[in-house]
């Protein structure tokens, strides 16, 4: 029988494969937990091809800013792609929320954050993945926001989201177990929210209403990921995922609406916690 090698990220995750498809005297990587500049860290390793991703089960850090410093260059490609994807469209959703709320000024960094921050991660990317390039359609999104136009953003938001949609086709594609793949990410997206959700609070208030909405639009999207494969992943565990759910609802209460409460329902300390518990919870779901 083959022995496994365990292969430790940043985020929270470990890969599953042969010792023979990793380098010789390949060891567990650190993790860490930096903010702002430094942002998330990966271990730049190749993953074997027949690797089976899975959640590391022990306290592992929340992460950093990824809504702000972007996704780490050096996580798997698979996994680089797809938290971009997961980041965008949590902007887009929180973005998308405050619109509808007629609240154009807010809901304008959110437009911004994708192509700023996010993009240039996957630009290089986008035709391994059957997607088109769609920094052009993200700009021109922000701008209808930019003139309140909600004609010109109706039409706007369909070309990105269609990009969207094509990139998880092509990410599809190549996973032979999407489930557990998109369990894996969404828990990325967790973090990254639990990560903005500190930054978003000094001495004790909600000073950063920004940070706060980007953790909104994160855990909002983490969990239509959840929900996207729901199915697959009962079957797996039918309790795990009731769990998991479960969890997950009680988490968005922290977030009582898109315009944030003055003083957190919650601290960044126990938001951290909820995550890793839920994190704890899908790991059976693998």
């Amino acid at each position: 029988m083959k022995s496994t090698t365990k292969i430790w990220l940043g985020v929270g995750l470990f890969v599953t494969g042969t010792a023979s498809a990793l380098p010789q005297g390949t060891a567990p990587a650190a993790t860490s937990a930096v903010r702002h500049d430094r942002g998330l860290r990966g271990d730049a390793l190749r993953e074997p091809a027949n690797a089976h991703w899975m959640l590391a089960q022990h306290s592992m850090p929340a992460g950093g800013e990824a809504g702000e410093a972007g996704v780490p260059a050096d996580l798997p490609p698979d996994f680089q792609f797809a938290l971009t994807l997961a980041l965008i469209r949590g902007h887009l959703l929180v973005g998308d929320e405050l619109v509808k709320a007629g609240q154009w000024d807010a809901a304008m960094p959110h437009f911004l954050h994708p192509t700023e921050e996010l993009y240039g991660g996957i630009k290089d990317k986008v035709a391994d993945y059957g997607t088109p390039p769609f920094d052009g359609a993200l700009l021109k999104l922000a701008d209808a926001v930019k003139q309140k136009n909600s004609a010109d953003y109706a039409a706007a938001l369909q070309p990105v989201m269609a990009a969207l949609a094509a990139g998880d086709g092509g990410l599809k594609a190549k996973e032979k177990d999407w489930p557990s793949f998109v369990m894996a990410t969404a828990i990325m997206a967790l973090k990254a929210a639990a990560s903005e959700y500190e930054g978003a609070i000094v001495k004790g208030r909600i000073a950063k209403p920004v940070e706060y909405q980007d953790s909104r639009g994160f855990v909002w999207q983490a969990e239509r990921m959840i929900d996207s494969v729901a199915s697959e992943l009962g079957r797996k565990d039918a309790n795990a995922l009731k769990t998991v759910q479960s969890r997950l609802a009680q988490l968005k209460k922290v977030w009582p609406a898109a315009v944030p409460p003055k003083v957190p329902v919650k601290s960044a300390a126990a938001v951290a916690a909820d995550v890793a518990a839920i994190q704890k919870a899908s790991s059976k779901l693998m």
